[in-house]
This record gives C-alpha cells, sequence and structure tokens, in this order.
C-alpha cells in the first residue's frame, strides 16, 4: 500500500521528487521482504515428547521455533494442557500430534483449538499403522501415504516404538511445516532427520539381533511395532488395551502369574517414566526369575540425560534390553 502511493505522487510531482520516491519505495520493498523472510520462520507445538524431539531437531534445522506440550515424565494417555497452551497451539503455524488417540486425555482441547484456527497434523495415521492385536506385513520404507484413512479406535498409536516409521514421519513433518511457513527449507531439514533416524533404525535392529527372539511381558499394549519391526514376541500385557489408565482384574493377572509360572519370560517391561507397580509385583510372584526393564516408552528422557533425543531414547531400549537379558 506505502508502495503505491508514492508512485501516485510521483506521476504528479517533479522528476527529482520521483528519483527520490522511486529510491524509497525500492529501499522500503527491501525491508519488506527482508521482514517477510524473518517472519516465514515456522512456530511449531507438538504434543508427545517423541514427536516434539524430531520437531525440534526439524525446526532448529530450518531457524523456526518449536514447543512441546509433554514433558518426559508426563503420560501421553493421560496429560492435559492448560488453557495458555491451547493459546499456544491457536498461535502457532501448525501443531502436530501422535494421533490415533494416544493423546486422550486433551482432545477435547485439540479441537477446541483447531474450532479457534489452529492447523492440526496428526502423524501416526499417515505411517501405516497396525491394528492393535492384528497381524500385519513388515513395515517397509516406501508406502503411500494419502492411501490410509483409519479409524483412530482400531488402530494401534504407539508409532515411535519403530524408528523406520519415524522415519518416514521426520519427512512427513518436514513437509507438513513447508506448507505452513512457506518455506522449502523445512522439507530438506525433514529429509536430513529421516536420513539419520534410518542409520539409528538399523543400529537398533543389530543391537537386538544379539537375543533369539525375546519374549516380553509389558505393562500395556504399547510394543506392538517394536515386535512387529525387531523380531521380538509380546507374550502378555499387565493393563489390557493400548492405554495406561485400565486396570486389569485379578483373573487377568492370575492368569498373567500362571504364564510366568509355567512359561515363562524373558523380560518384564515397564516405563521408565511412569513405572507400573503390578509389574513389580509380578515379577516378586513368579516362581522363575524374570527381570524388569525399565524404557523410555510414554516418552524420551529429560534434557541432560542419555536419552533426552528420540534418537538417544530408541538407542538406550535397545542396550537395556540386551543388557538385562545376556
Amino acid at each position: 500500500m506505502l508502495s503505491r502511493s508514492k508512485n501516485s505522487l510521483a506521476v504528479v510531482g517533479t522528476s527529482v521528487a520521483a528519483a527520490l520516491l522511486l529510491a524509497a519505495c525500492s529501499s522500503d520493498a527491501g525491508e519488506a521482504t527482508g521482514d517477510a523472510r524473518e517472519s516465514s520462520s515456522a512456530n511449531v507445538v507438538a504434543t508427545t515428547t517423541q514427536v516434539g524431539s524430531l520437531v525440534e531437531q526439524i525446526t532448529a534445522c530450518g531457524g523456526g521455533e518449536a514447543q512441546t506440550l509433554m514433558t518426559a515424565g508426563d503420560d501421553p494417555h493421560q496429560f492435559e494442557v492448560s488453557s495458555a497452551q491451547v493459546a499456544d497451539m491457536v498461535s502457532a503455524d501448525l501443531v502436530i500430534s501422535n494421533g490415533l488417540g494416544l493423546e486422550s486425555a486433551m482432545q477435547r482441547s485439540l479441537d477446541n483449538a483447531v474450532s479457534d484456527g489452529a492447523e492440526l497434523f496428526e502423524l501416526a495415521p499417515e505411517l501405516d499403522p497396525l491394528p492393535y492385536g492384528g497381524d500385519h506385513e513388515h513395515h517397509g520404507e516406501e508406502h503411500d501415504h494419502d492411501e490410509h484413512d483409519h479409524d483412530h479406535g482400531e488402530y494401534d498409536s504407539h508409532v515411535w516404538l519403530d524408528v523406520s516409521r519415524m522415519a518416514d514421519g521426520a519427512e512427513l513433518i518436514g513437509q507438513q511445516i513447508a506448507a505452513a511457513s512457506g518455506d522449502d527449507a523445512y522439507i530438506d531439514c525433514g529429509q536430513e532427520v529421516a536420513t539419520e533416524l534410518r542409520e539409528v533404525d538399523a543400529e537398533v535392529e543389530g543391537i537386538l539381533s544379539a537375543l533369539d527372539t525375546p519374549r516380553l511381558v509389558t505393562d500395556h499394549a504399547a510394543y506392538g511395532y517394536f515386535a512387529d519391526r525387531y523380531g521380538v514376541e509380546i507374550s502378555g500385557v499387565v493393563i489390557p488395551g493400548g492405554s495406561t489408565d485400565g486396570e486389569p482384574s485379578s483373573k487377568e493377572l492370575a492368569e498373567l502369574t500362571n504364564l510366568l509360572n509355567e512359561q515363562g519370560a524373558d523380560a518384564l517391561v515397564t516405563s521408565q517414566a511412569n513405572t507400573n507397580p503390578l509389574v513389580t509385583a509380578l515379577a516378586e510372584e513368579t516362581t522363575n526369575d524374570v527381570p524388569v526393564v525399565a524404557l523410555y516408552e510414554g516418552g524420551i528422557g529429560e534434557p541432560g540425560s542419555e536419552a533426552d533425543t528420540y534418537q538417544d531414547a530408541m538407542l538406550y531400549n535397545a542396550k537395556a534390553l540386551v543388557d538385562a537379558l545376556q
């Protein structure tokens, strides 16, 4: 608007005035372009620490900013957002959630943020999700993300326990941030993080190859992707279903105790951040010696810990299992 006004004045002014005005217009346009470039840096909000770790790496690469709503100690199934965090989502260029019902306690807040203008991208539905309790062909590196249209109640939300899927996810995150910010540099950044994740995936696979199909009993049904990708067997779960907010019946606990006594297991698995006391109790009740292994299951580690990035958390999990079982 300012440059058009000055150009109009130049038509009726002297040639000297016109030259001065054109010079000023050129300067203003240059400043406006610079301001637009600076303002194009993305402002992204992520829900979980796993998604947040990748978002933070990609935005840092592209010069943007990221905020993760959950912290290392939060249970993604039970976490609720504050009113200030809802406002942050509304003002952000993009909100990235895990999806598939993982953030069930904050779903209403996510819906409200979208109603108020937030742009939401759900990652897990785009990563070839597994059905709960069902068989699935081993995940490949290439698939058409646009073909997936899943009912979130039927599919396992714990996609981050397969690093190869999260590598695909990093590429998608980069594309989404680029679209929201208008800066295609984030596409390259997503690809860079994806390349690193594929290297980590191969490393996790190599570490776990030292184990001969370990049989695990887990605190809840979170390890379907881990089993599908890395060749472990889930013999049983303590809390039925894919959430931590359930509670097993006395009959279900008795069946698990019998399973551990009669068939054994290589490990009982629980969360580093939120250790399930039922897991410890089962380990004490069984007549077999079954170690309890605490993994970074629902979130990554605290800042400065050995697992403060998604990559480090997954490498920690692989090494911790091998150390406990060998």
